[in-house]
């Protein structure tokens, strides 16, 4: 059985999200990041990173990061393309959200990454917000007109979900963005959503 190494409200929700809708039965740890818990050595053994989600297969090899994991289980649970293109698609979209909408994100919560001098602190975080949220108004464009977005449903909309739930966080005007509003209660009408929602505590409306 597979166990996924998450920690509530970060972006190993996608990763939760995406064994929720699988009919298979999986094991899950919390790994509280506020305390520290990604650094223990014992988390270190399983995922040298530092970092969440980490899922261990039934063999016991351990995939990290977004990137490898969502194609992973996409590909296992009939939740990704099967075509070449639209799988280049998919993978463009996990990737642009690895590497640009997350990290502009992470200028926000974790300043102290981006620099030694706490007084450079505030500049990073209103930069930061202010560059995030102009990535969550290029994916409410990318909503309009359809339900999901590559057509069909896929591992990559439960991660688009998680930057509406960061958008909240930060207190953004998120209805305002009529097409990424009506994406998110979307997926709320999916079971298997509302109960990772319920499970992690995220809040999801202002």
């Amino acid at each position: 059985m597979a166990t996924l190494y998450y920690c509530p409200g970060a972006c190993s929700m996608a990763a939760h999200i995406a064994l929720e809708e699988s009919s298979e039965k999986y094991d899950s740890k919390k790994i509280n990041l506020a305390q520290g818990e990604q650094r223990t050595p014992e988390y270190l053994k399983i995922n040298p990173h530092g970092r969440v989600p980490a899922l261990k297969l039934d063999n016991g090899e351990v995939l990290t990061e977004n990137t490898a994991i969502l194609p992973y289980l996409g590909k296992r649970f009939g939740l990704w393309p099967n075509d070449p293109l639209g799988e280049a698609r998919a993978l463009s979209w996990v990737g642009y959200f690895a590497s640009t909408v997350h990290p502009a994100h992470g200028h926000v919560g974790r300043p102290e990454r981006y620099s030694a001098d706490p007084a450079a602190y505030p500049g990073i975080k209103d930069a930061g917000l202010k560059s995030f949220h102009g990535y969550l108004k290029e994916i409410d464009g990318l909503y309009a007109g359809k339900d999901w977005l590559l057509g069909n449903y896929s591992v990559v909309d439960p991660y688009a979900f998680i930057f509406y739930t960061w958008g909240v966080r930060r207190e953004l005007p998120m209805q305002e963005l009529k097409n990424y509003a009506a994406f998110k209660d979307r997926m709320l009408k999916r079971p298997a959503v509302q109960r990772v929602v319920e499970d992690e505590k995220v809040k999801v409306t202002p």
